[in-house]
């Protein structure tokens, strides 16, 4: 009996000692505990230490080598001012009469350099055509925009700026991009505070939105886009995202409203499809349908017992989706045979970009519990 319990009393703490060594190891790890021993702990905290250095010096090293290729767009416009018709101090009455028109310049985007004096940006960011756009550098140089090319069915714009000698931003691949990458993003934070960085992570891919910009104050559908955590705010819109190798992957276009942390860019591979063809022609050739739509979901199409699809809310006058017969409130729901219901490349924007101006096409549309088929041809836009 003797021998059974010496046994036991071993037995217990050979058990002991290798959980408490466990337990130690783990304690040994501890950035708390790490503070107050030597050894281990204290090259591991080095290493990690040396991890974070490593990671702030990548962004600094990306800040100072792409900064210089990024621009800020700002718009010069008049508008017209009230001037009260009598002295009121206290303002009790409310009587005003058209005034002079005074002129204000805001900052309103964001744009990178991608050849020579060539801007790229969103379309959304100058939308507006009665006021001046001018570009202004890092070291606060501003060079006026002498004339803008927009894409007619992307949220892309390239402007083109003379005297402007400013590096190219370097152009990466968007193809082969994962959820958990690290990206950087520089703009025109609020419109105000030029050449702010942000960090992140890609947080989502293959996203489809509907984008604007309090400053622009249009929309439109944009399929395929890039969602991420970096600190994306109006006034960003048309500047790069970049990869750890400070790579443009993407143009910031918009930001999720109500929300925390959620952005969005446009994929840089299909902007160097539209580059690509500008410089080759000095325009974009894009096919141009001329319809402002959203996508019915799968759920929406159930509840409300319609067909999945592009929802039309506005038919642009003349464009080939008119003269096609196409009408508000119609659903999209075919192009050339293929469904359109927002899965993979299946988007309309997809769809149409896939095609050639000139090419007629047959549209397949819902419309009052009935399908019709239409045939529009694609055709430039102006």
């Amino acid at each position: 009996m003797k021998k059974f319990l010496i046994g036991f009393s071993f037995g217990v703490l050979v058990v002991v000692s290798a959980v408490g060594g466990a337990l130690a190891d783990r304690l040994y790890n501890l950035p708390f505990i790490s503070k107050f021993v030597s050894g281990k702990s204290s090259s591991q905290g080095q290493i990690l230490e040396q991890k974070v250095l490593k990671e702030e010096s990548v962004v600094i090293d990306i800040a100072e080598q792409s900064s210089p290729s990024v621009v800020t767009v700002s718009i010069t416009a008049e508008r017209q001012i009230s001037q009260s018709f009598f002295n009121d101090p206290f303002g009790f009455f409310d009587f005003n009469t058209p005034g002079d028109k005074e002129q204000i310049k805001q900052d309103i985007g964001t744009g990178f350099v991608i050849d020579g004096g060539l801007v790229v940006t969103n379309k959304h960011v100058v939308a507006s055509t009665e006021g001046k756009y001018r570009v202004i550098t890092r070291d606060d140089k501003e060079f006026q925009v002498s004339k803008i090319y927009r894409d007619p069915t992307n949220d892309i714009a390239i402007l083109k700026v003379d005297g402007m000698s400013v590096p190219a931003i370097k152009l990466g691949d968007s193809g082969n991009l994962k959820v958990g990458q690290f990206v950087i993003a520089i703009g025109t934070a609020l419109g105000e505070f030029r050449h702010t960085v942000t960090t992140g992570v890609i947080s989502g891919l293959g996203r489809g939105i509907q984008a604007g910009d309090p400053f622009g104050g249009n929309a439109e559908q944009l399929d395929n886009v890039i969602q991420t955590d970096a600190a994306i705010n109006p006034g960003n819109s048309g500047g790069p995202l970049l990869n750890s190798l400070g790579e443009v992957i993407g143009i910031n276009v918009a930001v999720a409203q109500g929300s925390q942390n959620i952005g969005f860019a446009l994929p840089i591979n299909s902007v160097k499809e539209v580059v690509d063809s500008f410089q080759k022609t000095g325009q974009f050739e894009r096919p141009f349908l001329g319809v402002r739509y959203r996508m019915v979901s799968q759920k929406a199409a159930i509840l409300n017992d319609v067909p999945q699809g592009s929802y039309v809310e506005d038919v642009v006058t003349g464009s080939p989706a008119d003269k096609g017969g196409i009408l508000n409130g119609d659903i999209i729901t075919k192009i050339g045979g293929n469904k359109i219901d927002g899965k993979d490349d299946s988007g309309l924007a997809k769809e149409i970009a896939k095609r050639k101006v000139g090419d007629t096409i047959d549209i397949e549309v819902w419309r009052d519990g009935q399908t019709k088929t239409l045939k529009v041809t694609l055709q430039q836009s102006e």
